[in-house]
């Protein structure tokens, strides 16, 4: 018995080692991988025996490395199906192609793979026709507790109240407990005097409410996120305790609030609240029948994970994702919260790159996540994002760049391209995320994407506040269409928003459309802090709530042959007088019939403005600030310009076609294609890019039910 299992081993030992000699030699004339639903990450590989996963074959790939070398294209080719994962793929240096012999990840021809980072919850049972409920053992056994959860597809909403807009503040005041070295203290105790709406709610709270409810404050161009660490009924006296608010924004009587996550507020269709014991309590849209239910509750934060060496310097590179889809991470909150920080800075991605170089998503969707979707962080270069679908995003789009200047230049972040992608809503957990923001990075281009339905900016460019050395320079942001932004839920945000000395940077031929703020902000092309060296133009802008334009401080920047139409509260805004040169604003046409032409001081800052047109619907006497045209020009300022009607073919349908030739010869502005902005290709494509017209009314009754109210 013991000599037949001997033979038994050596045999099984032997077919073993012929199988790795037929797949070497099959890698050797095809270098192809595969991956099934149905594989096992101890097969080989082959056709006929393909592996389950896509760590599976990179470990099979390093193998081959090992035992011989790969020199010629690597495809790694997935077929349908979904692919559960619980942590991500990690790609390091080893993992490299070449020029010669890259490494493509691929859904195999006609079919749709998908990576879920989540798990299915089933087993929902009625406790009413409007509430159902399910036990999750991992979540009492285990510790698992999520934060988000998908339903048949969609995200579903977290229990919060109130169920639309937001609670206000009485009054807001901290005491500092710990002052640390930073400027803003470490540690402090924030009280937050409540009206009796939000009041009524944190009375509701139970012990287990205090531990696992967010209020998520509004205020200006930030969020921060904690947890009420008790309630006074008396005074109607909320306490959370967390680093102070910093001086330049801080929580006021103008900030606002939601609360999520507690028992109590779960009362409408949609909403969903996880007990510590497990269960899990949902209630369910028209429609949804126990049945027809597909629960998703993620596992993981990250997909993949492409890490070179910092010390060594050594990049991963040539690899590429072509036709693959990846849904359904999460986001955690830590127990001490999200403290406010601009554009949700350091908020992390499902996928994220450091010291890569040639990196190509092509054709490739993100959706349903916790956080943002693709990060091109740490000395990354020569990398594309093409052709690909980001959408129902816990935070933004795409990150390009480090959040501190590398020590070492040749660490930038450069040559990144965003081209012909579909990156839109945004925003469901962290709602100051942008939609594609360029910290610390050079030479990169942002075009024809649709960016649309974010709570904050739509592109930011730059890092650096003030006039101090920024390494953002030459970058493009060219042909994207950029739209319903805001959703009058924050301030100071821009379709365009850019910080620092930039220059060679370009914004030309976007659309820029329907951003509308909480209160102060809602501007189309927003230069801030100490940008410098930008140039803006054939931009078509139209229907932002405080301006088409604003600069509030910087330099030498080029404002020329753009369209600010129909903007509500004013047109040009420009808000800080300095010694320099400003900018320059020629050969542009402006067009509105409310609000005013100029807000701020924009009469007395440092311009060149000639060569434009300025036409109000209302009156052919144009104000600008107080003076008349003659007294304007008179100042100096727009001397060949002109009062002319620019004959667009609809401005109230967002037709801003051109039909007076004379004021065109006149002011000298070249005619530009504004259609050419957003995705090109097939037009299923194109298609897919359109507004969810549901979506756009939505936006309009904001705008009409908040338009001009005062704060």
């Amino acid at each position: 018995m013991r000599t037949n299992r001997r033979i038994i081993h050596f045999l099984g030992a032997l077919l073993a080692i012929c199988l790795i000699c037929s797949v070497q030699k099959n890698y050797a004339a095809n270098l192809k991988v595969y991956v099934s639903e149905s594989g096992n990450d101890g097969n080989p590989g082959t056709k006929e025996l393909p592996l389950a996963s896509l760590s599976g074959a990179v470990n099979q790939l390093r193998s081959l490395r090992i035992n011989g070398g790969i020199n010629s294209p690597v495809e790694v080719i997935i077929g349908e199906g979904k692919y559960f994962m619980t942590e991500p793929l990690i790609l390091n240096p080893d993992d490299s192609g070449t020029a010669d012999s890259p490494v493509t990840f691929k859904a195999d021809e006609g079919t749709h793979p998908v990576f879920y980072g989540g798990k299915p919850i089933m087993g929902f049972e009625k406790i009413s026709e409007t509430l159902w409920r399910t036990k999750v053992p991992e979540v009492a056994q285990y510790g698992w507790y999520f934060e988000q959860l998908y339903v048949n597809g969609k995200r579903a909403v977290r229990a919060k109240s109130p169920n639309t807009g937001f609670y206000h503040l009485k009054n807001a005041s901290d005491t500092i407990l710990l002052t640390g070295e930073a400027k803003t203290p470490e540690l402090a105790i924030q009280r937050f005097t409540l009206f009796p709406d939000g009041a009524a709610q944190v009375a509701q709270y139970s012990k287990e409410d205090y531990e696992n409810s967010v209020i998520t404050f509004y205020h200006n161009w930030d969020n921060t996120r904690n947890r009420v660490y008790s309630f006074d009924q008396k005074t109607s006296m909320a306490f959370v305790v967390g680093t102070a608010a910093k001086s330049y924004n801080r929580i006021d009587t103008k900030s606002r609030f939601t609360l999520e996550n507690f028992k109590a507020a779960l009362d409408t269709c949609g909403e969903w609240f996880l007990e510590r014991s497990g269960y899990l309590y949902y209630m369910p849209l028209p429609g949804q029948t126990i049945d027809n239910l597909n629960v998703i509750a993620p596992v993981t934060d990250r997909f993949v994970t492409i890490s070179g060496s910092e010390k060594t310097g050594k990049k991963v590179e040539n690899i590429r994702f072509e036709n693959l889809s990846f849904q359904f991470t999460g986001y955690t909150m830590p127990y001490s919260g999200n403290e406010q920080a601009q554009a949700a800075f350091p908020i992390e991605a499902v996928i994220v790159a450091d010291f890569a170089q040639k990196i190509q998503f092509v054709n490739c969707e993100i959706a349903h996540i916790g956080t943002n979707a693709l990060w091109f962080r740490k000395a990354c270069s020569d990398c594309t994002i093409e052709h690909c679908y980001f959408h129902d995003l816990g935070a933004g789009g795409v990150k390009i760049g480090d959040l501190a200047i590398p020590a070492n230049p040749d660490h930038l972040t450069r040559n990144i391209i965003v081209d012909n992608n579909i990156i839109r809503s945004g925003g469901f957990v962290f709602p100051c995320a942008v939609g594609v923001i360029l910290f610390h990075a050079s030479d990169s281009r942002i075009t024809h994407n649709e960016i649309a339905d974010f709570r904050y900016s739509g592109v930011s460019v730059g890092w650096v506040w003030g006039y101090a050395f920024s390494p953002s320079k030459r970058n493009t942001v060219a042909f994207n269409h950029i739209h319903h932004l805001g959703w009058g839920e924050l301030c100071d945000m821009g379709g365009v928003y850019c910080l620092g000395s930039s220059e060679g940077t370009t914004i030309t031929n976007n659309v820029i459309h329907h951003v509308f703020s909480f209160d102060y902000g809602g501007w189309g092309m927003y230069t801030d802090e100490g940008s410098t060296g930008i140039t803006l133009e054939n931009n078509l802008v139209y229907n932002c709530k405080i301006a088409g334009f604003h600069q509030h401080y910087g330099k030498e920047n080029e404002i020329r042959n753009n369209i600010f139409a129909n903007n509500m509260k004013s047109t040009l805004q420009a808000s800080r007088l300095e010694d320099h040169l400003s900018f320059t604003f020629t050969n542009n046409i402006i067009f509105f019939g409310s609000g005013n032409l100029l807000s701020s001081i924009w009469e007395k800052i440092r311009i060149v403005s000639d060569h434009n047109s300025y036409w109000d619907t209302r009156t052919k006497d144009v104000r600008f600030a107080k003076l008349s045209f003659a007294e304007w020009q008179k100042s100096g300022k727009d001397l060949h310009s002109a009062i002319a009607d620019p004959g667009f073919v609809n401005p109230a349908q967002f037709d801003f076609h051109i039909r007076n030739t004379g004021l065109i010869r006149k002011i000298g502005f070249k005619l530009f294609d504004y259609a050419q902005a957003g995705v090109y290709g097939t037009e299923d494509w194109k298609k897919l890019a359109q507004f969810d017209p549901e979506i756009a009314n939505q936006f309009d009754q904001v705008v009409i039910r908040n338009a001009y109210r005062e704060y």
